[in-house]
């Protein structure tokens, strides 16, 4: 879900994460939480980790709940650097 990989792997060098939307308030912006599972480095136990990212939705389609795949992008705005590629999953 939230693998690093180069830019050599990647056609086009950006990120892409998959999440879930936590806020639709905003005008054309949604805050998307991703969790990222790693490994502590010293008790080997995964601990889950979660970033915020404010996202791009041009149609301001999103609802909370959705499932998504964001990808990086220029900076739109003071702190959004992510725009929607797709809508995985709809909200029951």
């Amino acid at each position: 879900m939230s693998e690093q990989a180069s830019p050599a792997q990647r056609p086009n060098g950006r990120k892409v994460r998959e999440g879930v939307v936590a806020s639709s308030a905003m005008d054309k912006t949604a805050v998307v939480s991703v969790v990222e599972r790693v490994r502590h480095p010293r008790y080997a136990k995964t601990v889950q980790r979660t970033k915020r990212l404010y996202v791009h939705d041009e149609a301001n389609d999103l609802k909370v709940g959705d499932r998504v795949r964001v990808q990086e992008t220029r900076p739109l705005s003071k702190t959004k650097r992510w725009r929607l590629v797709e809508v995985l999953e709809r909200a029951k």
